[in-house]
């Protein structure tokens, strides 16, 4: 390995430490805080301007809830966000696979590809619509 291939691989490590640290501190404190009593925590700008909900309103509290096992209660907070944690863990374990197979290349593009985009698009735009009718 020559000494610039080291640097690289070194310098990734170090952001993979630095991101577990942050990710670990990010759980900690979303573990411990309840974002609907603390002012920590940002509110959401399109439900401070318009006063609906987006599709992502709900999930710090939602995040909480997860993170302390009341899992009716962030379902309630917001569906969408643990409906989708399975799909997006999925995305996540595709990203870290450095040489992934030709089986797992198509299945990568069906779940993940132009047309699966556009499908969570629908779907998020839904989501925000009829949570906020219902």
């Amino acid at each position: 390995m020559s000494l610039d291939e080291t640097q690289k691989s070194s310098g990734k490590r170090f952001k993979i430490l630095i991101f577990s640290i942050i990710a670990l501190i990010l759980v900690v404190i979303y573990g411990l805080i309840d974002p609907s009593t603390s002012h920590f925590f940002p509110k959401c700008p399109v439900k401070s301007l318009t006063h609906y909900d987006c599709p992502g309103c709900g999930s710090q509290r939602a995040i909480h809830a997860l993170l302390n096992f009341e899992f009716r209660e962030a379902f309630r907070q917001n569906a969408l966000l643990v409906l989708a944690l399975p799909y997006l863990t999925l995305g996540v374990f595709f990203n870290l696979i450095k040489k992934p197979s030709e089986n797992m290349m198509r299945w990568r593009n069906r779940l993940f590809g132009h047309h699966a985009t556009l499908i969570v698009l629908g779907i998020v735009i839904a989501f925000a619509v009829l949570r906020n009718v219902f």
